[in-house]
């Protein structure tokens, strides 16, 4: 009774937040003639209201799709209906054709607001909670705590009900797969992930932890008994799920096709804005999009990101365990982050949720990350008017952590994970005596980097010639943070002696 009391109070502080943060601006807020995110999922309802399916993903007349056309999976096309319906019984106005574009009032702000809120009431809390109640050998305490810093976590908060997405829910129902997945109800996590991938593609960054992982569990049953059997029932469950959530499209394949072409738009080249990903950053002293061709760009990027996650994949289907699944939804979306093909600064959010994941288990590395994560979107935070929400939710999120987990404690190499590496080491590196100590220092240093960063962006004037010069450094140095984040994981999860361990409990 206790812990459920506990874990109420804590979805009930999560929510406060999450509501004074929506009191905020918004992505676009009194900026015509484009607007910004809250004008697109504004759009999006007129959109899929007014119009019927054939032509949500086509340019016609009634839909300029240069004027923020529908380009997410079919299942966020039927969140928006789903929206634009109740908003027409509320007032018609806010999703008339034509005539609604770039609507603004307090009321549409509100029930806007409410969507989101609703829909991470709905979707990613419930999925939070029933996660971290799931976590074995973990005291009630530890639990509460892993659920109040996963819930405060500013990343999310800030993009969900400040700038404006609905990330909470593909987010959401991955975790419901990893959830699932963790009581070896296969079945329903590959419904779930699927649910998620057709609520927004980038959920691919998801997409082979998942299957190296069942891929793997397969392989222990044997593919000549119950492995077969499983194979063909996931296999089964994936196809049924995609086909009910693009059965209104599959009336010809062109219409098949558009989506897929508005899902994937290579044209839009490389990365976009200033994010913290490896093409934005030797952009600053290679211009790649000048030097190489779109096609080879899409080639370069496609074989840095398969090569930079190849091992841990490898790892995960050979020795396939929870605990290094978890990892290897950190480290693979990670990969993806930072050598992909048209990047988002937001989609780091889908990096930062699996390292909440881990957090009781290397809360010192997570809570770093997490922290890093969020000021890597600070460019965009400060766009959006969202500086004030921005320094009160990152204080809070760390002290949190600190209170909760005591990370300046741990920061030893077994508490990182790192024992196994540290002793296949051993005598030839001598300083991991003092690791401890370098290890907070540089989180120290991070922190006060990160903090004067986001201080002169907000007051300080660049200089003419150089206009981008603090979103640029925002970007490079998180990208180089990111960069030893990657080494780190991938060090942990191809020297982990514990997965296997736990991998003969599925055999």
């Amino acid at each position: 009774m206790e812990k459920w009391s506990l874990m109420t109070i804590t979805v009930l502080l999560a929510l406060t937040v999450r509501w004074t943060v929506s009191l905020g601006s918004y992505s676009g807020a009194g900026k015509p003639p484009m607007y910004g995110d809250y004008e697109a999922q504004r759009h999006w309802q007129e959109v899929t209201y007014n119009l019927p399916i054939r032509q949500w993903y086509f340019n016609t007349s009634d839909n300029n799709l240069l004027y923020w056309g529908l380009d997410y999976p079919p299942l966020t096309a039927y969140h928006s209906f789903v929206c634009a319906y109740i908003a027409k019984l509320i007032n018609p106005d806010w999703i008339a054709l034509h005539t609604s574009r770039g609507y603004e009032s307090q009321p549409h702000k509100l029930f806007m607001r409410t969507t989101v809120f609703v829909a991470d009431l709905l979707v990613y809390i419930p999925a939070v909670i029933l996660y971290c109640f799931s976590l074995k050998e973990t005291s009630t305490k530890k639990k509460v705590s892993s659920a109040l810093c996963i819930l405060l976590y500013p990343g999310l908060i800030l993009i969900d009900h400040g700038h404006f997405q609905y990330n909470s829910v593909s987010l959401g129902f991955a975790l419901w797969g990893v959830l699932y997945l963790s009581y070896d109800r296969d079945l329903l996590g590959s419904v779930a992930f699927c649910l998620a991938l057709n609520y927004k593609q980038m959920e691919l960054y998801h997409s082979l932890p998942f299957f190296c992982y069942l891929l793997g569990k397969c392989f222990k049953k044997g593919l000549k008994g119950k492995g077969l059997v499983l194979l063909t029932k996931i296999a089964g469950t994936v196809v049924v799920s995609f086909a009910v959530c693009w059965l209104p499209f599959c009336t010809d394949m062109e219409h098949i096709m558009q989506v897929l072409r508005r899902l994937f738009p290579i044209d839009r080249g490389l990365f976009e804005d200033k994010v913290a990903n490896i093409w934005c950053s030797l952009s600053v002293l290679i211009k790649i999009k000048n030097i190489i061709s779109p096609q080879t760009q899409l080639k370069l990027s496609f074989a840095v990101t398969f090569l930079s996650l190849l091992p841990t994949c490898i790892k995960l289907t050979v020795q396939p365990s929870l605990r290094g699944f978890k990892f290897a939804l950190v480290s693979c979306a990670l990969s993806f982050f930072l050598f992909s093909f048209q990047v988002h600064e937001k989609s780091i959010l889908l990096v930062s949720v699996p390292v909440c994941l881990i957090i009781n288990e290397i809360p010192f590395m997570a809570t770093w990350f997490l922290l890093v994560s969020t000021f890597s979107m600070l460019p965009l935070l400060l766009k959006d008017g969202l500086l004030l929400a921005y320094t009160v939710t990152m204080l809070a999120f760390l002290s949190v952590c600190v209170a909760s987990f005591s990370v300046f404690e741990k920061t030893s190499a077994e508490d990182l994970q790192l024992k196994p590496f540290s002793l296949s080491l051993k005598g030839y590196v001598s300083w991991f005596k003092s690791f401890p100590k370098i290890v907070r220092s540089l989180f120290l240093l991070s922190v006060t980097l990160m903090g004067i960063l986001s201080l002169m962006s907000a007051a300080v004037h660049p200089p003419q010639r150089l206009p981008d010069l603090f979103p640029v450094s925002v970007s490079v140095i998180s990208c180089l943070h990111f960069l030893l984040f990657l080494v780190y994981f991938n060090v942990v999860i191809l020297w982990d002696s514990k997965n296997s361990r736990s991998q003969k409990k599925i055999s």
